[in-house]
């Protein structure tokens, strides 16, 4: 059966809904920018203008991947990857510093973030892995290649000092996780990110104590009792004497190094009697979780302390209401929220947003675009807008789902957890719901690169669609 032209087959729902988020994006950069009293349109210095070219380019773009054949994607995705490696080296060495993060090329007026582009070419190698015949993630060394491709990018761009790009990485193991990867290490993550919040919160020695607690109730519900028992009573005889050898001493020393021999010695006794008694054979496997979690909270606060950055630090501790600077770190995100809450239901009316017109809000067209949205057109703007990203995240994944071709599907759901992660971390920096990291809000956030980015990752998965009913290889 011969294939109908890309001009029949590509998915115009998706199309629109792309073209309606671009339009609206520009309107509010060019909102953002607007001076009533130089209303100049043609104004090449202008953010609003210089979007304007990047969306022509955009179009390019779009037109030269959808009259490439799609197998071009498949056979050429290690190529594009290693392509962007390299990209990320080059940078790394001899890009220009910005904001503190040194990922940017810069030519004359030109600036380019090959870090966009690698997310492109990061799906493209993961979707090319994944639909290798006879893969599985049951094997070992599938799920360390898998990782691999995941993690080199990713550990480049944290050097760059960009940890808001890096962490867009973590949403792949969504993807392996809908292609076969176990759900014990979504587990294992949702327990890092527990703990690891938890760390900045409340004492190390109170986390270990809850941690080694709900291990021994989940044991103890699943019927390790009288060894637990046994164990448990030990424990707290070494936990007492610890304590009190300290105490007589007159020693100084955190309390989560005294519950550190009573958790070990507990550990210890119950995998004995698991091995030798040949019972209870999921419990390594809690005890795996529970010393996992144990050094991921004794090492939490040295990566918050000499890994992530002052300004990165202060805005976490301020998310967390640990620290208050309405003045300093907090500053984007108050004004930003007044911003939003002063457009109430239907907004002030474009152009006429006070907050954006008066410059209160930073980086209002690029991390902040989302409140000029909320004070120029209100609640029902910004939910329009809301709903628009909705219903593209649905249409790509109603689209994977009907792919035949593996390397198609997983490309497919990995734009979709690309596009969900910076949606709802952008609107969450806005209103105060998640650590301002410096992301984009796609289609919407001035700049060339992440336009281009967002712009190729869509059209090559839609220029996928358009062969659904085949097995690309």
């Amino acid at each position: 059966m011969p294939n109908r032209s890309y001009n029949k087959s590509i998915d115009w729902i998706t199309v629109g809904l792309y073209s309606l988020l671009v339009i609206f994006g520009w309107l509010n950069i060019y909102a953002a920018n607007f001076n009533p009293e130089n209303p100049v349109f043609f104004d090449t210095s202008k953010e609003y203008f210089k979007q304007l070219v990047w969306i022509g380019f955009s179009l390019l773009f779009v037109g030269m991947i959808l009259i490439t054949d799609s197998k071009f994607y498949v056979e050429f995705a290690y190529i594009f990857y290693g392509f962007t490696i390299l990209l990320l080296v080059v940078v790394l060495l001899f890009g220009k510093e910005i904001n503190g993060a040194k990922s940017w090329f810069e030519i004359g007026p030109i600036r380019f973030q090959p870090a966009e582009l690698s997310k492109v070419a990061t799906n493209l190698a993961v979707a090319r892995a994944l639909s290798r015949y006879g893969f599985s993630f049951k094997k070992f060394t599938d799920l360390v290649k898998a990782s691999a491709v995941v993690l080199f990018p990713m550990l480049l761009i944290l050097l760059q000092n960009d940890t808001g790009s890096a962490l867009v990485y973590f949403v792949f193991i969504i993807v392996f996780y809908r292609e076969g990867l176990t759900g014990y290490i979504l587990t294992f993550g949702l327990i890092a990110g527990i703990v690891t919040t938890l760390t900045l919160l409340i004492p190390n020695s109170t986390i270990l104590g809850l941690i080694a607690l709900s291990i021994i109730g989940i044991l103890y519900f699943k019927g390790v009792r009288k060894d637990l028992f046994k164990a448990v009573l030990i424990g707290g005889a070494i936990l007492g004497a610890s304590y009190a050898v300290y105490e007589y001493t007159n020693s100084t020393i955190d309390l989560e190094y005294v519950l550190i021999p009573a958790i070990l010695f507990v550990s210890i006794y119950l995998l004995s009697i698991s091995i030798s008694k040949r019972i209870h054979k999921f419990v390594p496997t809690y005890l795996l979780i529970l010393w996992s979690a144990i050094i991921l909270a004794l090492s939490a606060d040295y990566f918050f302390e000499d890994v992530l950055s002052h300004y990165q630090r202060t805005r976490i501790n301020v998310l967390l209401g640990i620290e208050e600077d309405p003045l300093g770190a907090g500053y984007n995100v108050n004004q930003s929220k007044i911003a939003i809450g002063s457009g109430g239901l239907t907004g002030k009316g474009y152009l006429q947003g006070t907050q954006t017109k008066f410059n209160f809000v930073p980086e209002q067209s690029t991390d902040f675009i989302y409140c000029t949205v909320g004070e120029e057109w209100g609640f029902m703007g910004s939910t329009a807008v809301v709903l628009l990203f909705l219903a593209l995240l649905l249409r790509l994944l109603y689209l994977s789902d009907k792919q035949h071709s593996t390397f198609s599907r997983v490309y497919g759901y990995g734009v979709a957890a690309i596009f969900f992660f910076h949606f709802a971390i952008n609107i969450g920096m806005t209103i105060g719901l998640a650590p301002v990291i410096g992301i984009p809000l796609p289609f919407f956030s001035y700049g060339g690169s992440s336009l281009w980015g967002f712009t190729l990752l869509l059209f090559v998965f839609l220029k996928l669609d358009t062969n659904r009913n085949e097995l690309i290889r």
